[in-house]
């Protein structure tokens, strides 16, 4: 269904793993860890125009608030107009709504791509009683091996499952470990619990940045708290790869914010002296006549 989401996001995912099998061999774990992480570094790149977009929009609809306050006041009886007026105050000041949703869209189609494809290279079914990994037609162990997945040839996937980092399985998934859980908890912990850091201080950055009188009550404690519980607590049911992917993705969110707002920052504090400079040129000089104009 899809599928013009699966076959990129494994192509560029084979690209980087081509690359890097290059240097550290077809079956090393290094290989696939790296192309895992320059897989998120490569969307976050794609993304990154759409993300600053999305932050000036943001700045600037957080300076229309006053006059969304005006129109909501204007027009309290009639929430027809109002919601007319604001959207045109939107379009007036280059607002687009669907173009602050691409980001997020484009996360949301990349995570589930790479989480299907990652998922492929196990498809015997072993793992169909945890949640999300339930397989319409389940394989024999020699069936998945001799199986392409998207792009990815037989001897790849036979490479993925046997990559392992200090001991635990790329595929291995924490909660379906067994005899394993030991060695798969002393990698996927540590992971969980970055991802979980990672995505309560971006969620910190990107709320100091919103208008605290317009927030929905639950709003910050819920993403504060919340979010990064649920990374936390579903990291023990996805495989360790994705747990990776969650790594590199949310720590590229913290370092793309910081970047982000420091040039929005300094974008404003331009256009702040550009405004002084102006507003200055046009005050009358001291002991000047102010022209009076007929």
């Amino acid at each position: 269904m899809l599928d013009f989401v699966y076959y990129p996001v494994s192509a560029i995912l084979w690209l980087w793993h081509y690359v890097f099998a290059a240097a550290f061999g077809p079956a090393s774990a290094l290989a696939w860890v790296l192309s895992v992480i320059f897989l998120v570094l490569t969307l976050r790149a794609v993304l990154f125009v759409p993300f600053l977009k999305q932050a000036r929009s943001q700045a600037i609809v957080k300076k229309l608030q006053p006059k969304v306050a005006g129109l909501k006041q204007k027009y309290a009886t009639d929430r027809r107009q109002q919601a007319v007026e604001i959207q045109k105050l939107y379009k007036d000041n280059g607002i687009n709504s669907f173009a602050t949703l691409i980001p997020l869209i484009g996360q949301l189609l990349a995570f589930l791509g790479l989480f299907h494809v990652l998922r492929s290279f196990d498809r015997t079914g072993a793992l169909a009683h945890l949640p999300f990994q339930a397989i319409p037609n389940p394989m024999t162990p020699e069936q998945n091996a001799a199986t392409p997945n998207y792009v990815f040839s037989a001897a790849d996937v036979q490479s993925f499952l046997q990559a392992k980092v200090f001991g635990a399985p790329l595929s291995a998934i924490l909660a379906g470990t067994g005899d394993l859980l030991a060695t798969v908890a002393a990698v996927a912990v540590p992971l969980m619990l970055i991802a979980a850091v990672a995505t309560h201080f971006t969620a910190r950055a990107s709320l100091s940045r919103q208008d605290t009188t317009v927030q929905l009550p639950m709003m910050r404690p819920l993403t504060l708290w919340a979010f990064p519980a649920f990374a936390l607590i579903g990291g023990a049911l996805v495989p360790v790869a994705i747990l990776l992917y969650f790594v590199t993705n949310n720590a590229c969110t913290l370092a793309q914010q910081h970047l982000v707002y420091r040039r929005l920052d300094a974008e404003a504090a331009a256009e702040a002296e550009r405004t002084a400079v102006i507003r200055a040129q046009a005050a009358p000089k001291p002991g000047a006549k102010p022209i009076r104009r007929r």
